[in-house]
């Protein structure tokens, strides 16, 4: 059996392992809460360390906290925000709905390891969790806090740099492929001329929008909620500790958090967290729109559309040879399915877990929001290195699509009436002709006149030009 000590809190004695900075109240709720083995991950840990720092440093500055021990509180706190410490936060996800269980883990991790700073033992409370780590804080502010902390971060170094290089490619391809006409689609069915650049130039423009979303929610959600202690009264804690704090993260951080306009707001309520999942799954639909269209777009080779040539990166069956399949689409696509549905979980949670003065959803929010930026971030940088920069057109398809089409016949209107050129089409389709051998073989205008006419890449901007008919 592994080695034992014995740790107490205000319920009694708890055995923890020998070797472990948690203490007894961690070691509960590992036993109360093993339910999915889902954990917080090093953005959230990280930002618990960062408190713990600022309000060690904070306490200190107001003469409230031991300068000794407020030093041995911040160098523990630091190797908890290096991650040094990652594998002692041990608790599931599925918890106690404030984030209670958490706050104490960060709490007995930093004591213990502070303890043996000033001399002291693992246990010994020669730094106390509570009235040392803790001193002016309550899990109801420190959790809103750190997962606030967390997801401007997320956002801020790992989701905006994946778009800001996912927009850059996008952008280069639409670009690159300007020269190529091909046909265009509503309704799924054919439709007039657009220049493959053009619709790049959208995909980049959807995830343009993405950042600016991303960019409002950031700053809602740079009000903290540290301060408001129990249920946003402040009890226990002095007057000019919020925004000491904030002045310390930021210093760390760079970031330009303050103290919450209104604490009962942002301790009541998790609005700013609801919002923000809301605008995740936007860049999600964003997304999965760019991905979607990719794939089919390259769906063939011979019996698709393929006006794309997406990179081939594994054999794509087990027994069919030689097939390739657009998996970097599907792998974006699934992803966008799962933050789709952290957002409906951070909106019921933000929906039913709120009650009086306290949010009981906390840790589940926190979860399956910064899972759904994580998550975003990776696969925009898979998109990019594995499909977008690989991506070439197929100009002979698309050259071959466009005189097909009936729809060429739209920029025919104009000129010979909406009607006839409606017969024109309807024709077309039941010869199989197309509308330029038509209208050649039915003399409406000049093989010059036509050939003006049925400009595809005229066809892809505004003209008040009218052609005239010959004869």
């Amino acid at each position: 059996m592994a080695e034992l000590r014995i740790e107490k809190d205000s319920m009694g004695e708890m055995q923890v392992p020998a070797d472990a900075y948690y203490g007894a109240q961690t070691q509960r709720a590992v036993l109360n809460f093993p339910v999915s083995g889902y954990r917080f991950g090093r953005r959230f840990i990280r930002a618990m360390g960062l408190i713990k720092y600022a309000a060690a440093e904070a306490n200190a500055a107001l003469g409230k906290l031991d300068r000794k021990i407020a030093s041995a509180i911040q160098k523990a706190s630091r190797e908890v925000i290096d991650g040094k410490l990652d594998d002692q936060f041990v608790l599931d996800i599925f918890q106690t709905g404030s984030g209670t269980s958490t706050n104490m883990n960060a709490n007995e991790v930093i004591a213990n390891r502070a303890s043996e700073f000033m001399g002291g033992s693992r246990g010994s409370k020669a730094v106390h969790p509570n009235d040392h780590v803790n001193m002016g804080q309550s899990s109801n502010d420190v959790i809103p806090t750190a997962i606030h902390i967390a997801v401007v971060e997320a956002m801020h170094r790992d989701l905006m740099p994946a778009l800001h290089r996912l927009h850059q490619a996008l952008d280069i391809k639409s670009r690159t492929f300007d020269e190529i006409v091909k046909i265009g689609r509503t309704h799924l069915m054919d439709a007039t001329p657009i220049r493959l650049g053009q619709v790049f130039s959208g995909y980049a423009s959807q995830v343009s929008h993405a950042d600016r979303r991303l960019i409002s929610k950031i700053i809602a959600l740079r009000e903290l909620p540290i301060g408001g202690t129990a249920v946003g009264t402040g009890i226990n804690t002095h007057p000019d500790f919020s925004r000491r704090v904030c002045d310390i993260i930021n210093h760390e951080t760079g970031e330009n958090f303050h103290e919450a306009r209104n604490h009962f707001e942002a301790q009541h309520a998790k609005d700013a967290l609801v919002g923000a999942a809301g605008t995740m799954k936007t860049v999600a639909i964003s997304l999965n729109k760019i991905a979607n269209d990719i794939r089919l777009l390259g769906s063939g080779p011979r019996c698709g559309f393929g006006e794309l040539i997406l990179p081939a990166v594994q054999p794509g069956s087990s027994i069919m040879p030689g097939k390739v399949n657009p998996v970097i689409c599907e792998s974006v696509m699934q992803v966008c399915a799962h933050v789709v549905g952290a957002e409906a979980a951070v909106s019921f949670a933000g929906a039913t877990l709120g009650t009086f003065e306290l949010h009981v959803g906390m840790p589940v929010m926190a979860h399956h929001l910064l899972e759904a930026i994580r998550l975003t971030a990776n696969v925009c940088h898979v998109f990019v290195e594995k499909c977008i920069d690989g991506l070439q057109a197929n100009r002979r398809r698309c050259e071959d699509l466009i005189e097909q089409s009936l729809m060429m016949c739209t920029s025919l209107a104009p000129i010979i009436g909406y009607d006839k050129a409606a017969d024109i089409a309807k024709e077309a389709h039941q010869t199989g002709k197309t509308v330029r051998q038509l209208c050649l073989e039915k003399k409406l205008m000049s093989e010059k006149e036509l050939n003006e006419a049925l400009d595809a890449r005229s066809m892809t901007m505004p003209s008040d030009k009218v052609l005239p008919v010959s004869g």
